[in-house]
């Protein structure tokens, strides 16, 4: 049986004013092509996304303060901590990112659904 041939439509999202949660469970659902009638999990067909103006993202509440993103390299004492206030200040794309990959699946396909990704600051 043949396999039919997966027709991605480009997506762009404006980031203006959107709290970086909400719009990070948007883009995950499109970049696992959800919102198709023709879902089906082990199949990647969703769409290519584009997010402009991440650098206009709403962060709500404390978490600027309060959320911080933690990278171990495997050694003792080898534990950074990075606040979010400075992960906004130096690339806001680069949190919007962080949540999006956390919302997708933990699979083999994640990383292919990432490629189709665009973040930018404007």
């Amino acid at each position: 049986m043949p396999r039919k041939a997966i027709t991605r439509s480009n997506t762009t999202i404006d980031a203006t004013g959107e709290s970086i949660g909400r719009l990070a469970t948007k883009i995950a659902m499109l970049l696992q092509g959800k919102h198709l009638p023709s879902y089906v999990p082990n199949v990647d067909a969703g769409d290519v996304v584009e997010v402009r103006n991440a650098a206009k993202v709403k962060v709500t509440g404390r978490k600027l303060e309060n959320k911080h993103y933690y990278a171990y390299s495997g050694y003792p004492g080898g534990m950074r901590k990075t606040q979010m206030k400075a992960v906004m200040a130096t690339n806001p794309a680069k949190a919007l990112e962080h949540a999006v990959y956390s919302m997708l699946p933990k699979n083999r396909q994640r990383k292919d659904r990432m490629n189709r990704l665009t973040i930018k600051n404007d």
